[in-house]
């Protein structure tokens, strides 16, 4: 599905976004690679719900405003953003550092959510499991890292290593070092809020996940009340894009069984 970008105004900085499909509202919420083109699996959500997928700000086409500092700052702004866009009872999806924003709003308030679905997400610190530290390497190894199949890692690596991404990959990454810098992508106080998530949540993760080992799913299942916990077989820290044919089943099944 080719969509053009549209723009909103949030707060003073003007937020790109795609939208598509009918039905109740989805917001798509990207991880460190930003949102580049529109993802196959939205696609298929958009044939029964009404998909938002913005720019993070500092990604795309969103500049980055003064205001936003830190994941807190940008869980406010995203607040202020579905607000801004009339969403209401949002099934929110959110990968990797999407996952984080989203979870970051989902403490703060989840008046306006119906649901919210993590797909390998940052955020949190499980003593004695190292996450991969994505700004000590380079972006072709991240990309041979985020695949279980060594064939599709070796692609990705040879398109994060084409010309035309290098601008976009610096921007990106530029953006996700002022998110999850300092510690790396986790908030210490986080963890202590998780309960506050009152929502019913869907905990995605990849079984060979290098990135952000499974034991991070498991964690966030526990501390997240009522959470639920699928693991996907021969896929690492893009589930949604190595397994399309058991993630989008069981995030469709979750939306309707959630669906006010």
């Amino acid at each position: 599905m080719a969509l053009g970008v549209d723009f909103i105004e949030v707060r003073g900085t003007r937020l790109a976004y795609r939208r598509g499909g009918a039905g109740p509202a989805l917001l798509y919420l990207h991880g460190t690679d930003g949102l580049a083109e529109w993802p196959e699996m939205l696609d298929e959500l958009a044939l029964g719900c009404d998909v938002v997928a913005p720019d993070h700000p500092g990604f795309g086409a969103t500049p980055i405003p003064s205001t936003i500092d830190d994941i807190s700052d940008m869980a406010y702004f995203y607040l202020d953003a579905i607000a801004a866009l009339g969403l209401d009872r949002i099934h929110v999806v959110g990968h990797s550092l999407g996952g984080w924003i989203a979870l970051e709003m989902a403490v703060r308030s989840t008046a306006r959510f119906a649901s919210l679905t993590l797909i390998a997400s940052a955020g949190i610190h499980v003593k004695g499991v190292a996450k991969t530290d994505i700004f000590l390497i380079d972006p072709e190894e991240q990309a041979v890292l985020s695949y279980a199949d060594p064939r599709r890692g070796e692609a990705a690596a040879q398109r994060a290593s084409a010309e035309k991404y290098q601008e976009t990959a610096i921007a990106n990454r530029i953006a996700s070092a002022r998110l999850g810098w300092q510690p790396r992508f986790f908030n210490p106080r986080l963890e202590r809020w998780l309960h506050r998530v009152d929502r019913p949540t869907l905990v995605l993760w990849g079984e060979e996940d290098r990135i952000i080992p499974p034991a991070y799913g498991a964690a966030f299942a526990r501390l997240i009340p009522g959470a639920r916990l699928t693991m996907v077989p021969r896929a690492g820290h893009l589930p949604h894009v190595e397994r399309p044919d058991l993630v989008i089943p069981s995030i469709q099944r979750f939306i309707a069984d959630a669906a006010p």
